[in-house]
């Protein structure tokens, strides 16, 4: 993080004003805008390639229907993305990992997050990364999942993996949230776990650095979340918002 930042800035699967979530000009936009690192998802097509897709279901943003992993890459590449935050955005498509890396490695840092569940998407995933190896120092790898990012860190060494934290349930308390969240990252031997706002407090940020895990957040998409975050020395936050969050890092570095 640079010395004059309250934090980095991560765009949560691109621009999804601009263009539709998780394709290339969604990317470029939040690249153009300023983003330190963009946010995106994949999921294997039937024939387990990995393509950056969020939903299971194709029906929700595509002119597809049903669920992806039903479609081979050529069927999937042959379909239109959508936007719903915008009906005039320009349309975009599904592409795979191999092309994403391709298209906007070197230029942006990527937080890379497997959906999973199949038991073949680390190994799919980290050899397409193994052919990008000189892109490592700006990719980390992310999952709810210990077992993924374990079996990530074997296949790729020194790719840096980081925990996603559910949302907590109704009858967790705080000292639950805290104990679990830092018992899985210790399970998955991560550098960071990510946190909703909701989540965080200065008491489970002290406890986890005593472990040698970070705190990053997820879903800062408001001012109130963006304050919290920069008040506790949150290192990397990401957001639907990236201009408010460029705003309000830029106000809050004149500070």
């Amino acid at each position: 993080m640079d010395k004059d930042h309250c934090f980095d800035i991560v765009a949560h699967r691109g621009v999804a004003t601009y263009a539709p979530e998780n394709t290339l000009p969604a990317f470029e936009r939040a690249i153009e805008l300023g983003a330190d690192c963009v946010e995106l998802d994949v999921r294997l097509s039937s024939d387990q390639v990995p393509m950056v897709y969020h939903y299971y279901y194709l029906d929700h943003n595509t002119s597809g229907s049903g669920a992806i992993f039903n479609y081979t890459y050529e069927q999937l590449r042959g379909l239109r993305v959508f936007s719903h935050d915008n009906s005039t955005a320009v349309e975009g498509h599904i592409s795979s990992l191999s092309e994403v890396l391709g298209a906007i490695g070197g230029r942006v840092q990527m937080e890379i997050e497997i959906k999973g569940p199949e038991p073949e998407s680390a190994q799919a995933i980290g050899a397409v990364l193994k052919k990008h190896r000189k892109l490592w120092k700006d990719i980390e790898i992310t999952s709810y999942y210990p077992a993924f990012l374990l079996a990530m860190q074997r296949i790729c060494p020194g790719l840096t993996a980081d925990l996603l934290y559910h949302l907590s349930s109704s009858w967790m308390k705080s000292d639950v949230v805290q104990y679990e969240a830092i018992q899985l990252s210790q399970l998955a031997q991560v550098r960071a776990v990510h946190l909703h706002p909701s989540q965080l407090s200065r008491s489970i940020i002290d406890e986890a650095h005593k472990h040698g895990i970070e705190v990053h957040a997820y879903d800062v998409n408001d001012l109130e979340s963006l304050q919290l975050s920069a008040d506790l020395g949150i290192p990397r936050i990401c957001t639907d918002n990236l201009e408010q969050a460029l705003a309000f890092r830029a106000q809050y570095g004149r500070q």
